[in-house]
């Protein structure tokens, strides 16, 4: 008897679209998915990465959340820029970006540095990006999130914009 797991890839027999988040199924005796809207996708055992075989698109999963690989600084930047404004709309802001240590060097150029006359900090704590500081995570081997996930936000509860004109109704 065969086992049924070996019929499907390593993912199981079906998992959310990366994009759309719909659920798609595997193809058997393939290692693809097929998403109806976004085509296939095809699962790398040895490494674990899920890739979009029209861009070349590479995912990693951590908690059953698909992670998108970036080998492009807009990519990354836009995920944050995106992130930023989902926690805007909760009423949180940002206050600080930690970004996985394995895009230090793709990010280096696009950050933003605090010279020491302008901020009167030392240079070491000067990088920035979209106002915030920047901080780059442990090596993944001793937080192996790390591998996966591309950037965590720290927040705090946002301070509602009063106007003027609220006042005439307190």
């Amino acid at each position: 008897m065969m086992n049924l797991g070996l019929q499907y890839p390593i993912f199981g027999s079906e998992i959310q679209c990366p994009h759309c988040r719909q659920i798609i199924p595997a193809l058997t005796l393939t290692d693809t998915y097929l998403c109806p809207r976004h085509g296939a996708f095809e699962a790398n055992p040895k490494t674990g990465d899920l890739i979009h075989l029209q861009s070349g698109r590479h995912w990693r999963r951590w908690d059953d959340e698909w992670y998108r690989q970036h080998t492009h600084p807009d990519g990354i930047r836009f995920e944050i820029h995106e992130a930023l404004d989902k926690l805007y709309t909760q009423g949180y802001r940002a206050t600080k970006v930690i970004i996985a240590k394995r895009y230090q060097e793709l990010m280096s150029g696009y950050l933003e540095k605090n010279t020491p006359w302008r901020s009167g900090q030392p240079e070491a704590s000067g990088t920035r990006l979209y106002g915030l500081p920047v901080e780059f995570s442990p090596d993944p081997g001793d937080e192996p999130c790390w591998e996966v996930i591309n950037f965590d936000l720290d927040k705090e509860l946002g301070v509602p914009v009063r106007y003027p004109y609220f006042r005439l109704f307190e």
